[in-house]
């Protein structure tokens, strides 16, 4: 069996003409769509990876600013940019790039975003308010799955979903998302051993875990949809995902890429949540398919 390549281009590419209709609407009222990224690092890979976000948001007629503070930067600091950010008129769309400089703590620092500025859902009033059904925005990564699955028509309701990785960026949040699209889930960690007595029962896996070849055929039923979330840079400067690509071929039914798989959608879906909570700061109704809502049974 080969794989389907669940490329994420094509749905980023409809998460775009989104985008243009909210900016449209946004300029006719003479309101110009602002993002800001808050960086404390001097990561390469993640400086490149806010560099994307920027090029990303100006070709969609939306401001963002960066607001590098520094490898050196205090929790003080940061909470003040994210406070004062919160309160500007002008931005619409706020995120907290990690990672941050050692001895900070993100979850204590994301409480500062105005929830109604959360693009990337961070903030746990965001987290919680997923969780019971109501409006928020969802963690942008863990949306660029569910993006891709009914973008590819992979049926989500009465299928068993395996979720390798429990974190608040992607696993948790995806649990909910999953669940409102009435799936089975099944949330895997470190402690779950072995591994593939959860996986292979699934017929869809998500990994994101930040391990390489943490997945392989062996973890897979014939068939399965695999969704890779990693991405890792290896010594040679290779991305690579969680999922060892070569051998999910040979079992999975469908598999997203890495590179050129979620990231691709997760980029796309800050820009549009940006414009979404522009939107709505400014009283202008969203586009059809916005916020994450409704009440999960």
């Amino acid at each position: 069996m080969t794989a389907l390549q669940l490329l994420g281009k094509p749905v980023a590419q409809q998460l775009r003409a989104e985008t243009e209709t909210n900016v449209a609407a946004l300029h006719h009222r003479g309101v110009l769509p602002g993002l800001a990224v808050v960086v404390a690092t001097d990561n390469e890979a993640t400086l490149w990876y806010v560099r994307s976000i920027a090029r990303a948001a100006d070709k969609a007629g939306v401001r963002c600013t960066v607001v590098d503070l520094g490898a050196g930067a205090g929790a003080d600091e940061i909470a003040s940019a994210l406070t004062l950010l919160s309160a500007d008129e002008d931005v619409h769309g706020i995120i907290l790039q990690t990672p941050l400089p050692p001895g900070v703590a993100a979850d204590e620092l994301v409480a500062h975003i105005s929830a109604a500025k959360d693009v990337d859902g961070a903030n746990p009033l965001s987290l919680g308010r997923l969780t019971v059904g109501q409006q928020a925005f969802a963690p942008a990564t863990a949306r660029a799955v569910v993006e891709i699955l009914e973008h590819y028509e992979i049926p989500l309701a009465g299928r068993h979903v395996s979720v390798v990785g429990r974190s608040a960026v992607v696993g948790k949040p995806l649990l909910q998302l999953l669940l409102r699209r009435d799936a089975t889930v099944t949330v895997c960690h470190s402690r779950s051993r072995p591994l593939e007595r959860y996986t292979a029962e699934a017929e869809i896996v998500v990994a994101a875990v930040g391990r390489p070849g943490l997945v392989t055929g062996a973890h897979l039923r014939p068939g399965a949809v695999v969704v890779d979330v990693g991405t890792n840079v290896l010594d040679n400067g290779d991305l690579v995902g969680d999922v060892e690509p070569l051998s999910a071929a040979e079992v999975a039914s469908a598999l997203t890429p890495v590179p050129g798989g979620v990231g691709t959608v997760t980029t796309a879906l800050l820009v549009l949540h940006t414009t979404q909570a522009a939107l709505q700061l400014t009283e202008e109704p969203a586009s059809a398919r916005t916020l994450e809502s409704g009440t999960p049974s």
